[in-house]
């Protein structure tokens, strides 16, 4: 079983090495539609995959670290990486260049990560990202898959390798977020009790 989850962000920067002269040499921008899409073979007390509800805390952070963001690739030019940072408050440096392919794959990353260090509280199992789509503009996106998230021929994706500005980080729900996420530090779902229809007992 599968479940969609829509999200929207504005984002600017720079695509090195890319075939479309604008693209690589000046600074643009896109209205981002991401798909996260979940998979799982048995459904929570709910009878959900994983609650959508869920995913407005810890995931939807990390994602919307991006809006109203400038990105860039940490191994561009060390001038504009400084002046990124200088003239902008909201920025994320990026172990491989800000291409809707590799959006797709960070995110995948993130959200798989996070995924793996959450205390489930509502009989969810086995819950995993089954794949991320990133919408660059109306026409075009990426879609990417596990296989895709382990090519290091496509970059290798480390959680020490990223770096959010410190105003991105301070609009996050817990600032710690991300250094947690690397720690290894265990995110916690709310409890959940559950109202069987057994004789009106309420069960944990």
């Amino acid at each position: 079983m599968r479940i969609r989850k829509l999200f929207k962000f504005e984002n600017a920067h720079i695509v090195r090495n890319c075939s479309s002269e604008r693209c690589k040499h000046s600074i643009h921008g896109h209205s981002y539609q991401i798909e996260l899409i979940l998979e799982a073979t048995r459904l929570d007390h709910g009878q959900m995959v994983y609650d959508f509800g869920l995913l407005k805390s810890s995931i939807k952070d990390i994602i919307d670290s991006f809006d109203h963001a400038i990105c860039f690739w940490n191994k561009d030019d060390p001038e504009y990486i400084a002046a990124c940072k200088k003239f902008s408050a909201r920025w994320i440096s990026l172990p491989v260049s800000p291409s809707a392919e590799q959006f797709s794959r960070v995110i995948f990353f993130w959200a798989q990560e996070i995924l793996a260090q959450t205390q489930m509280q509502n009989g969810e199992a086995d819950v995993s990202v089954y794949s991320v789509i990133a919408h660059e503009t109306a026409t075009g996106y990426a879609q990417c898959f596990a296989d895709d998230v382990a090519n290091v021929q496509m970059g290798k994706l480390i959680l020490e390798d990223f770096e959010f500005s410190e105003q991105v980080r301070s609009e996050w729900h817990d600032p710690e977020l991300y250094a947690k996420l690397i720690r290894g530090e265990r995110f916690t779902n709310p409890s959940v009790t559950m109202q069987v229809q057994a004789g009106n007992r309420d069960v944990e």
